[in-house]
């Protein structure tokens, strides 16, 4: 029988690697036998408690402890548990309380809040369904052992619906002791509860005309997990891996060269690959077929690409290629570009001097987060800079003069400081920063999104905020700010409160917008946030925020604090994600190139390195090419 495991993770010494506010969060594994457990997401929290607010706007972390995964009578699924500090500590809010959330496929969660239970501080909940009820059973320990028992009707409307009497533990199952579980043979896992996946035949017995929601409810009653929702999981939570690779067994010699071999993944996704043939074995002036053989083409980039070099971005603008990126060597005073007719001509460019904090009133140190934008045909620098001082650094853009030349410093206009509609500041200089701003096109219309940071009065974390862009001049804005996201899990408030970096992808249906949180340390993680097509982009509530970071110091061996991406598209259609790491936990922040892969549903995935891309075995590719 194969099983889904519930686990959380014991912080480790070392909170660059794995502190309390990542460690005290609901994991996932699978197993086949209930023994030996595969842990999905890198090993690293699906769940996350978000941070509650205060008046002034300011945020009180919040983690997770001792989760409890069950099924609700309807086919979906509960988790409840206790909500503490961020770093472990007792929550005061949450006293005589726990923590529920419901979710349809234990990949999005709704945190619906708090439950009270009692007056004192509970250690441990438990959850069933009833299925003769419908009822929720719920059985909870205080922090002084006695234990009490109670029922609730659905889970939304937080409320209990008989008065809670005290139980003897000893006539309930051992539902609170880990002695249950042996070693489940994942890194740090302190298991909570595990339910069991129901194989496709446990209902056979449904109906053709029933729906999958009905095979849902069947089991919820059995307390199981459905096996296409523990399929997807794995889809979604293991990172995908090429298993083949197809090519037409003959193909006319006037279309070899546009045609692709289509690269097979352990998700059910693809991606189409250029292929390298050897020709040497077809005569192409004599009519005939002829076998031939050729390996799939893949850009091979060693990380990192450039050492010192954070927030990278690349942009393709009249067939070449330019990188430009915060420079950490100098302590952030310059910015240098480089050129190349290729991706990968990149690495070993010259870099050309673009802008340091000497030439222009105004420009002083920090130049931070430089980003190229191509807006009607004119291409664009957004970048920050302050006079001199932190609490002055501000976003600015810079303007490609018509026919200009990229690497050509005296081509391009001074910064300009981004404006409100008025003319009026962003925000007031010396109390409020404003950094990494990014503007894209959707439908039609142009947006900027930016991080912002209040220091006076009282130091509120960075947030991200988002408004309508003047194309003609992108320097001012045309709606009011909306704070789009706030650093309230606690993956986004690790070491400090921090949402920043943000960077659009548009996809056929949605807008992926990934942003970067916590410190710049190893702790730095990516996020992400959607939009669906025809939704409004002003509205907060129309986007949708994953509760988990999607790329972190565990995606990539080697890649620590992994962060401030943006995104570039080559002459062949293929995505590339350039991004900062660091080859160490103590490592200086440098530059890296990885293909972005779309999963089975067309989500980004930014862990797939060069051998998961395209394994060897499958690398080599034969055909028949016929000569007409």
């Amino acid at each position: 029988m194969a099983y889904l495991l519930n686990y959380t993770r014991k912080p480790m010494e070392d909170g660059m690697l794995y502190g309390p506010r990542l460690a005290y969060s609901m994991h996932l594994a699978v197993s086949q036998d209930g023994k030996q457990f595969q842990a999905l997401n890198h090993n690293s929290g699906v769940l996350f408690v978000k941070a509650t607010e205060n008046e002034d706007g300011s945020l009180n972390p919040k983690s997770l402890k001792n989760p409890w995964l069950f099924t609700l009578p309807d086919g979906r699924f509960g988790v409840a548990g206790i909500r503490i500090q961020g770093d472990g500590g007792e929550d005061q809010e949450s006293r005589g309380c726990v923590v529920l959330f419901t979710s349809k496929d234990l990949l999005e969660y709704e945190e619906l809040g708090l439950l009270k239970l009692g007056t004192e501080y509970v250690e441990r909940i438990f959850v069933y369904c009833v299925p003769e009820s419908r009822q929720l059973r719920l059985i909870w320990q205080e922090q002084s052992g006695s234990c009490f028992t109670s029922e609730m009707e659905e889970p939304e409307k937080l409320q209990l619906t008989q008065i809670p009497i005290r139980c003897d533990r000893s006539s309930e199952p051992d539902i609170f002791g880990e002695e249950i579980f042996g070693d489940v043979g994942i890194e740090g896992a302190i298991p909570h509860n595990m339910l069991e996946i129901a194989q496709r035949e446990d209902i056979q017995g449904i109906t053709a005309k029933s729906t999958a929601i009905h095979g849902a409810e069947v089991c919820a009653a059995e307390g199981k997990i459905p096996a296409e929702v523990a399929d997807k999981l794995c889809r979604k939570l293991l990172t995908p891996v090429n298993t083949g690779m197809e090519f037409p067994k003959s193909i006319e010699a006037s279309r070899l060269g546009e045609c692709r071999a289509r690269a097979l993944y352990s998700d059910g996704s693809f991606a189409w690959k250029k292929v390298d043939w050897d020709l040497s074995q077809a005569d192409f002036q004599t009519r005939g077929s002829y076998p031939i053989e050729g390996r799939v083409h893949q850009e091979h980039f060693a990380f990192p690409m450039a050492y010192n070099r954070a927030d990278p971005c690349v942009t393709r603008w009249n067939d070449n290629y330019y990188f430009i990126a915060t420079n950490d060597a100098d302590g952030n005073h310059t910015l240098y570009i480089r050129e190349a007719d290729t991706l990968s001509g990149l690495v070993e460019a010259e870099e050309h001097l673009l802008l340091d904090s000497q030439t222009y009133p105004g420009i002083g140190g920090l130049l931070w987060a430089p980003e190229f934008h191509e807006i009607q045909g004119r291409l664009y620098i957004f970048h920050a800079a302050t006079p001199g001082e932190f609490f002055w650094e501000e976003s600015h853009v810079m303007e490609l003069r018509e026919g200009g030349n990229p690497v050509c410093r005296e081509d391009w206009s001074a910064p300009k400081r981004v404006v409100k509609r008025d003319g009026s500041d962003l925000c007031e200089a010396g109390k409020e920063i404003t950094l990494d701003m990014t503007c894209f096109e959707w439908q039609g219309e142009w947006y900027a999104v930016w991080s912002q940071r209040q220091f006076l009065p009282k130091d509120l974390g960075a947030w991200l905020y988002i408004a309508k862009l003047n194309p003609q001049e992108p320097w001012k804005l045309l709606t009011e700010p909306v704070v789009l996201s706030k650093p309230e899990y606690g993956w986004a408030n690790n070491h400090t409160f921090v949402d920043e970096g943000p960077f659009a992808l548009p996809g056929e249906d949605k807008l992926y917008l990934t942003f970067s949180s916590a410190a710049v340390d190893a702790t730095y993680v990516v996020g992400l946030l959607t939009i669906e097509k025809g939704k409004n982009l002003l509205k907060p509530g129309d986007w949708k925020k994953r509760n988990y970071p999607i790329l972190t110091s565990r995606s990539v061996k080697g890649e620590f604090g992994t962060g401030h991406n943006a995104y570039v598209t080559d002459e062949e259609g293929n995505v590339w994600n350039t991004y900062h790491a660091r080859p160490g936990v103590d490592g200086v922040r440098s530059s890296g190139i990885r293909r972005v892969h779309f999963d089975v549903d067309g989500d980004p995935v930014l862990d797939v390195t060069e051998e998961l891309d395209v394994a060897e075995e499958f690398r080599l590719v034969r055909t028949e090419v016929i000569v007409e």
